[in-house]
């Protein structure tokens, strides 16, 4: 029942980002444009599947949550981890470029774009340093192998030889 508690609560890091947020800096939330909307909750729907796969990824596999404060005890490269180091920020990215698009919000995708400088940043500085300390070898060797955000075309397999 606590971990049930614990991934809960770690979905208040999403939930702000996607829900709260845009509610507040988007002062005109109706549909403006049909063709947009249909096409923006399409690409919104993409993103959330991504979410989905990747949060539950952290929880089956990395036996942890999105949540700082209780992060995977694994690390995971598998599934959507093997094409791209970051596919639950590019999961996140793409429900508010669905949002935006959806609302043809201009203040959404200012939002989008200052979420991925700020992810950026973060990944560069705080976390990369974190998991290379933690999982030592193992992200080191994932890291060369696996783009921050550029997908690979072939999934990263651990028995890849390095070129």
């Amino acid at each position: 029942m606590k971990n049930v508690i614990r991934q809960i609560v770690s979905l208040i890091l999403p939930f702000t980002v996607l829900v709260v947020v845009p509610l507040m800096i988007e002062d005109d939330i109706r549909i403006k444009s049909l063709p947009a909307f249909i096409i923006g909750i399409y690409i919104l729907c993409v993103g959330l599947l991504i979410m989905i796969i990747t949060i539950s990824a952290f929880i089956r596999k990395g036996n942890g949550t999105l949540a700082p404060w209780n992060p995977t005890k694994k690390l995971v490269k598998g599934g959507l981890y093997s094409y791209v180091r970051n596919p639950m920020i590019m999961g996140v990215m793409t429900v508010l470029a669905g949002e935006s698009i959806a609302l043809l919000s201009k203040n959404i995708f200012i939002w989008t774009l200052l979420f991925f400088l700020i992810n950026n940043f973060y990944f560069i500085w705080i976390e990369e340093p974190m998991l290379a300390k933690k999982f030592a070898k193992d992200y080191l060797e994932y890291k060369k192998h696996v783009r921050r955000w550029i997908p690979r075309f072939k999934p990263f397999r651990k028995d890849e030889k390095t070129k």
